[in-house]
């Protein structure tokens, strides 16, 4: 298996913080934000990718070269969040310029969990198929935010919607995806035919009405940092466990 971090948006929430410098790279806990996954994720990926912007490519170079893995970082030549690709663009980017050979596990680079994502990797590499998490989200503004899932027997996606209007379920799709080498490759099929390549979990979503797709319910919390003040409740939640 073969990790790559989504990692090329510009953050414009968490300004000015992030108006030069990348928001996976901000510290929680005495840690960047990718260190905390990459230490998690550790030995169980054969290989490391981070996908950034041409904007903050530099800063994501340096802190590769200080970590005891291999990491490759691209480029994807963007330089304003007016120009950016989009997630799944990114991710297509990625596997042209690497051409990596195996499952991939996709993460976004500016979240962290209470859990390990070992966990979510032995559930995918069980269930034989690509899979995704999923989250009970009481609140129905949030899920008009989010990729909602109805869910079948034996875990199985039924259908996944970005941002509903009128969302069909309270299942919510953080963004880490376990791709099969098979259902990755078909990442420019979607693309043809119109999936959505902003949202980085529109590809689950296209692929879920073409094949199988798992939803492993996450046994603990996560922490999305989108804004200033979410950003500084996580901080202040990882500064109390030293």
């Amino acid at each position: 298996m073969n990790c790559l971090i989504l990692a090329a948006g510009y953050a414009t929430r968490l300004y000015p913080l992030t108006e030069n410098f990348p928001k996976p790279l901000l510290e929680v806990g005495g840690k960047a934000i990718l260190d905390w996954l990459v230490d998690d994720i550790g030995d169980a990926a054969e290989s490391f990718a981070v996908i950034s912007n041409h904007k903050f490519a530099g800063h994501f170079e340096n802190w590769a070269a200080g970590r005891p893995e291999k990491i490759h970082v691209v480029d994807d030549g963007t330089s304003t969040n007016e120009t950016r690709l989009g997630a799944v663009r990114d991710i297509q980017f990625a596997m042209d310029a690497l051409k990596p050979s195996g499952d991939i596990l996709v993460i976004a680079g500016d979240n962290l969990l209470d859990f390990s994502l070992r966990v979510f990797v032995d559930y995918a590499q069980k269930a034989g198929t690509s899979c995704i998490m999923r989250y009970f989200e009481p609140e129905v503004a949030r899920l008009r935010k989010c990729g909602v899932l109805e869910i079948g027997e034996d875990d199985r996606v039924l259908s996944m919607v970005e941002k509903p209007a009128e969302p069909r379920s309270h299942w919510c799709c953080p963004p880490f995806y376990y791709y099969r080498a098979a259902d990755i490759a078909r990442l420019p099929e979607a693309i043809a035919e119109g999936c959505n390549v902003d949202a980085p979990g529109s590809f689950a979503a296209w692929l879920s009405g073409k094949t199988c797709v798992k939803a492993m319910e996450m046994p603990s919390r996560r922490y999305d940092i989108g804004n200033l003040q979410s950003y500084n409740e996580v901080r202040a939640i990882f500064e109390a466990r030293l």
